[in-house]
């Protein structure tokens, strides 16, 4: 078995007891997006045909460049993410390539990206700055509902939910509480009568308070693919 299975392996298993440990009534599945940016195709290849299917990539030509080098595996379900801030003139790459954009963080972004999408929708999660920190990416809490209810109306755009990276911290309480807050906005949207069904959140580091806070889609790199040189 090699080290890329062992490890999908331990953390499945992980996520399954986390999803076990919940109330009977908040037990749901919960995606594994393999984040495998700066890793090779190969990598990517090893893990495809150790069963995952969701990819994250953060560096536009980077993904796509292993996106071509892995066309072969389109047929058979692979689906790449790009997840993080973009630049509006990177917006066409994503559009063009890519199944999910998690990082959505201004209207301009979203115009762009439905603008050059065709086919099927771009699905989407608004990034949150559930954090405040001046270094992160993503809309202020406050600002969430206007940006998704305007995404909500693009066509070639298909609003899923939220995404977040919250403070980095092993403090439990605090990614707790960061998370939770997340969940609160979340079902803030389904209150407002928007149909979205993904709080994204949750790394290497914090995936089991995640999950344990609603999260239903985990990002998850180095714990899959070792850590990064």
């Amino acid at each position: 078995m090699s080290p890329i299975e062992s490890n999908l392996q331990h953390v499945r298993a992980d996520m399954d007891a986390a999803i076990a440990g919940l109330p009977l009534a908040r037990r749901k599945a919960v995606t594994l997006v393999a984040v495998s940016k700066t890793r090779s195709a190969a990598d990517v290849r090893a893990a495809y045909a150790a069963g995952q299917r969701a990819f994250g990539e953060n560096y536009v030509q980077e993904g796509v460049v292993k996106i071509n080098a892995l066309d072969d595996l389109r047929e058979d379900g692979i689906e790449w993410h790009f997840i993080g801030p973009l630049q509006s003139n990177k917006a066409r790459l994503v559009a063009e390539n890519f199944d999910w954009m998690h990082g959505v963080d201004r209207i301009r972004i979203a115009e762009s990206l439905a603008r050059h999408r065709s086919g099927a929708p771009l699905n989407a999660c608004v990034q949150v700055n559930v954090s405040g920190e001046a270094s992160k990416s993503g809309v202020a809490p406050d600002d969430v509902l206007q940006l998704a209810q305007q995404m909500a109306s693009m066509p070639p755009i298909r609003l899923r939910g939220l995404m977040t990276i919250i403070e980095n911290t092993r403090d439990a309480s605090v990614q707790r509480a960061q998370f939770h807050r997340m969940r609160v906005l979340f079902e803030g949207l389904l209150t407002a009568g928007l149909n979205v069904d993904t709080l994204s959140m949750g790394m290497s580091q914090d995936y089991r308070v995640a999950i344990e806070e609603g999260s239903n889609m985990v990002r998850i790199g180095s714990a899959i693919f070792g850590e990064r040189a």
